[in-house]
């Protein structure tokens, strides 16, 4: 039954990593009238109505069972590629993104919590890996056909799109619940759950790294890392192969398990932080397409190497009962500090790449200064 449980999230998360028009979301927003004020607004009202509920639902999910969370999401989540598909106006995509907030705030902690709860907690980093990389695969497959098949149809693609999320919610349904219903109807205080799981030690530090790490890789990889390309001379079809190869080697999660074996966990993140300071200060530097190209990669491969064991560590410290709520406030303060550091890097990416990267680099340091302060309150 838990084998079966894993099997279905590598699965839905798959189909969910299908977004056809993921390549010119913008574009698509832009044919159906809307002007890029309108998106950023339309971005920065979810993320904010997401950041409000991230709590509530992490409650609401420990009371009524992750398995009726997730499909009440997933279903959700198919509603707003269907409105997604339809919209023509400013309303209609505000609409689509207020839905959308409600969804990924639903979802999140939710998801880790089943997956980790689904198997012995030894195995737990095989499985958030192969669970990312999964979702990763939909994301290079959907890219590939839209290229292919769909370029230039983005209603079709938004079609497909709703299909694939459609597919997804159907197989929620067949997922079996793992949180015993003794446990869900066992009422707790939420203040004193938020002080019980802030004393843990090393929690704060492990999110704060993670905050770090991963905003930062992101945005190499989605962002700056084609600002570097273009500043290294590349062409619009070597940039789209660049982003292929780099989408590739996002899949390498499944090693991150066998890695840490070998190394041992506190070791491994400690590595995998270090490489990623030395590679954002070496972009900073360089002005090599082919080291550019490189270098994005590696960090792309570090992220999925770090994201697995990152999660098994989060999961392996929560100490209170209700998984979902504690993975919650995580993640809402992970996302204050990333607002935080999004305005930073933008900022600073308006007067030069290069100092960009550089602070990329010294924020990559500040992460492997938080894993090792969690290192040593372990």
């Amino acid at each position: 039954m838990r084998k079966k449980n894993i099997i279905l999230l590598c699965l839905i998360t798959f189909l969910q990593g299908m977004v056809f028009y993921a390549a010119v979301a913008t574009l698509y927003r832009q044919a159906a009238g809307l002007t890029v004020f309108q998106i950023t607004a339309i971005e920065g009202i979810s993320v904010a109505l997401a950041m409000a509920l991230e709590v509530p639902w992490g409650y609401l999910a420990d009371r009524i069972g992750y398995r009726r969370t997730l499909i009440i999401c997933n279903l959700l989540f198919f509603v707003t590629k269907l409105i997604f598909w339809k919209a023509h106006s400013f309303a209609g995509f505000l609409t689509e993104r207020i839905l959308l907030a409600v969804v990924i705030s639903g979802l999140s902690g939710v998801d880790s919590g089943l997956l980790y709860l689904s198997a012995p907690p030894e195995y737990s980093q095989r499985d958030i890996g192969w669970y990312q990389a999964a979702g990763e695969a939909g994301v290079l497959l959907s890219g590939l056909m839209y290229t292919l098949l769909l370029s230039g149809r983005y209603r079709t693609a938004a079609l497909w799109t709703a299909v694939t999320y459609a597919l997804a919610a159907v197989l929620t349904f067949f997922l079996a619940e793992v949180r015993p219903e003794a446990e869900r109807r066992r009422k707790r205080r939420l203040i004193p759950l938020i002080r019980g799981h802030f004393r843990v030690p090393g929690m704060a530090a492990l999110v704060l790294c993670g905050a770090l790490f991963f905003e930062i890789t992101h945005c190499v990889t989605v962002w700056f890392g084609q600002l570097q390309y273009i500043r290294c001379g590349m062409g619009d079809r070597a940039v789209g192969a660049a982003f292929v190869v780099v989408s590739a080697s996002a899949l390498c999660g499944p090693f991150s398990a066998p890695l840490t074996r070998r190394l041992g966990p506190l070791r491994m993140g400690r590595v995998l932080l270090a490489a990623a300071a030395v590679i954002m200060g070496s972009l900073a530097l360089t002005s090599s397409a082919v080291l550019s190209v490189l270098l994005i990669v590696l960090t792309a491969a570090l992220t999925a190497l770090f994201g697995p064991l990152a999660g098994k560590l989060e999961n392996d410290l929560i100490t209170v009962p209700d998984r979902a709520t504690a993975l919650s406030l995580n993640a809402m303060l992970r996302d204050s500090l990333i607002i935080l550091i999004d305005l930073g890097l933008g900022r600073a990416a308006d007067i030069s790449l290069s100092l960009t990267l550089g602070l990329c680099c010294i924020g990559c340091i500040l992460a492997l200064l938080a894993f090792v302060l969690y290192c040593r309150m372990q």
